[in-house]
């Protein structure tokens, strides 16, 4: 009965409220895990690389497979209830199979939705730039950057890395909705670009200039993977229209998106401990992305 009164209050705030702190926590311990994680086992723990690999490439293979085996039990039932198109020419005499279909159909359905295959080859690239400028941002920070910036402009701009891209996307959608989001995912393209051959340019000479240049590739990399979202809510609703379901199958498209994309996620750590042995000749002797990076001193 104590637990009434508070449990009466969270019935009653808002829809919007609950979702944008339950966001909000998921997001801070997405964020932590992976700024850390990498410089735990590898610093910390000193596990050796054959054995960070293994666990990396489990981790590849359950975290690319949970999303589609999730998305095809959800839309299972519906795919197994939706009558069948025959082949192509049967569709123009508009011949009807009644049946269900199966995975292997619907992924050779997949196979032949152009769109689909272009966006998921551009966002594996993008996943894996998200997530590696993720892991050894701090890295950058330290080997790059720490005989110019203090600890606190270190720390300072480590924080604003994770929290810019959340308030730029409060300026992205308007934009979105204004100019369509293929306008402004591909002005960040461009943007990302021009900052490069700028950089490029100027040399590695330039601290204010590479201070900038750091944060703002890791901001705007972000802020493009977190608006990508809405374009697989179109390729949805184009395999709706392509492949005359009745209702679209969301769950399992997003789940065949996260099947090519999220090797990504794997990569960009086995990627950088490579570097890092590469280097330094042992990750467990190297810094590693964070060991003595500027958050750690303050």
């Amino acid at each position: 009965m104590g637990l009434g009164g508070p449990w009466a209050w969270l019935l009653g705030l808002p829809t919007a409220m609950v979702y944008g702190s339950l966001a909000l926590f998921i997001s801070v311990l997405h964020n932590v895990f992976l700024l850390y994680y990498v410089d735990t086992f590898v610093s910390v723990y000193k596990i050796n690389k054959a054995a960070f690999w293994v666990g990396e490439t489990v981790f590849l293979l359950w975290n690319s497979l949970n999303d589609p085996l999730f998305g095809w039990l959800s839309d299972r039932q519906f795919l197994s209830s939706q009558p069948r198109l025959c082949e192509e020419e049967e569709l123009l005499l508009g011949g009807e199979e009644t049946g269900s279909i199966t995975l292997g159909q619907y992924l050779r359905q997949l196979a032949r939705h152009r769109n689909f295959l272009w966006f998921v080859g551009m966002d594996l690239v993008q996943v894996f730039h998200c997530h590696f400028n993720s892991n050894f941002f701090p890295l950058f920070l330290e080997h790059l950057l720490s005989d110019h910036i203090s600890l606190s402009t270190g720390s300072f701009l480590l924080g604003i890395s994770y929290v810019a891209p959340h308030l730029n996307n409060l300026y992205f959608l308007p934009l979105c909705r204004r100019w369509g989001v293929y306008a402004v995912v591909r002005g960040l393209f461009l943007l990302k670009l021009g900052l490069s051959l700028l950089m490029l340019c100027a040399g590695p000479d330039r601290p204010g200039l590479l201070c900038l240049f750091i944060a703002s590739n890791r901001v705007f990399t972000e802020g493009t993977c977190k608006l990508l979202t809405l374009v697989v809510t179109d390729l949805v609703d184009e395999d709706l229209v392509l492949n005359h379901r009745k209702q679209a199958a969301s769950a399992l498209l997003f789940g065949m998106v996260a099947l090519v994309t999220k090797p990504g996620q794997t990569f960009a750590p086995l990627l950088g401990t490579w570097l890092l042995c590469f280097y330094t000749g042992d990750p467990g002797s190297s810094p590693g992305p964070g060991r003595s990076h500027m958050p750690r001193s303050n």
